[in-house]
């Protein structure tokens, strides 16, 4: 039995896809891989592998005990992808960042999400070699494809018009999600009820927090920003609304996209070359407002074009899903503790 310890405070801060894979992955160990692997969290006894979710100083100093074992490094984000998601002062963020790949290099191994991510790794000082991909997947029990029936009860539940379009975005509320699209969008189409999930999990802290503060705060008459919520409610308001719009600037690999999938939602996200690598295809694109605003007319008008997004939807959905993905994982852990 290989012992795998995780180290992770990403499930302390409400509202991020962090820790959304970092449950998912602990679920599918327990679940599904509970005879290959024994899992501990955030335990410092002895261990063959020592997975690190999240980059807290004390899991930094953690990693030259002994009893680590082999250690892996979840890379979730690169200083690129930090901007326009916090503001801080430019000498703290140069330290940041500069933390945050020293404890990269840390790392016997580093898993990412997105392959396009790896030569922008290499580009830091670290080699291909220490650089697996492993892609987000969602179980489709906690977001399940629920019956026309279901979603029409939903929409009584939460108080939402039963015969209007819904469209749902869902993250946190910063200028890299692309919200400013998302609310203008909504402007555009008043007779179309928006729903955003998602708020300031850092705070004041949040790039734009003032800007977008002042929108939650009084936002048109057609959107309603929900505020940080659990994800079954997440499961929820995927499966009463009619489109998933993801406007961001930046991404890894979005937990919201995989869960919109597994609910059989059509994706509307804007066209990002790191997206080609992973989801190719199953989404539809657009470059700006007007593309978007192009592409909602078309979900709407043309039910064709509806379905095969939403059958596109679903056949992603297989392909990221834990019983494809548990292979992977118990390949990849047993690799690594032979070393």
């Amino acid at each position: 039995m290989i012992r795998i310890n995780m180290f992770s405070s990403a499930d302390k801060v409400a509202g991020q896809g962090v820790g959304s894979a970092y449950l998912e992955l602990v679920g599918l160990l327990k679940d599904r891989l509970q005879d290959q692997f024994t899992v501990t969290i955030n335990k410092h006894g002895q261990a063959d592998i020592t997975h690190y979710h999240t980059i807290d100083p004390q899991f930094f100093l953690s990693t030259f005990s002994k009893k680590r074992g082999r250690t892996i490094g979840y890379v979730h984000f690169l200083p690129e992808t930090i901007e326009g998601s916090l503001r801080m002062p430019k000498f703290a963020k140069k330290i940041f960042y500069w933390y945050m790949i020293k404890f990269y290099k840390r790392m016997d191994q580093l898993v990412v999400v997105n392959p396009s991510f790896i030569p922008k790794i290499e580009a830091y000082g670290i080699p291909k070699s220490k650089i697996t991909y492993i892609p987000n997947f969602v179980s489709p029990v906690e977001f399940p494809d629920r019956s026309i029936q279901d979603k029409l009860a939903l929409r009584e539940k939460y108080q939402l018009p039963k015969d209007k379009f819904i469209v749902f975005g869902s993250g946190q509320v910063q200028e890299r999600k692309g919200v400013d699209d998302f609310v203008n969008l909504a402007k555009k189409n008043p007779h179309v009820q928006f729903v955003w999930a998602g708020g300031f999990s850092f705070g004041p802290m949040t790039d734009g927090y003032d800007h977008f503060k002042k929108i939650v705060e009084n936002p048109p008459k057609n959107v309603i920003f929900t505020g940080i919520v659990k994800r079954t409610e997440i499961a929820d308001y995927l499966n009463l609304a009619d489109l998933f719009f993801l406007p961001s600037f930046d991404e890894l690999f979005p937990m919201s996209v995989l869960e919109a999938f597994s609910c059989g939602v059509p994706v509307l996200l804007r066209n990002l070359e790191l997206y080609e690598a992973i989801i190719a295809g199953k989404y539809v694109g657009a470059d700006n407002l007007a593309g978007f605003n192009q592409a909602l007319q078309k979900l709407m008008t043309d039910a064709d074009f509806y379905k095969h997004y939403q059958q596109l939807a679903r056949q992603a959905a297989q392909e990221y899903s834990p019983e494809h993905l548990a292979k992977i994982w118990a390949d990849f852990y047993t690799a690594q503790a032979k070393l």
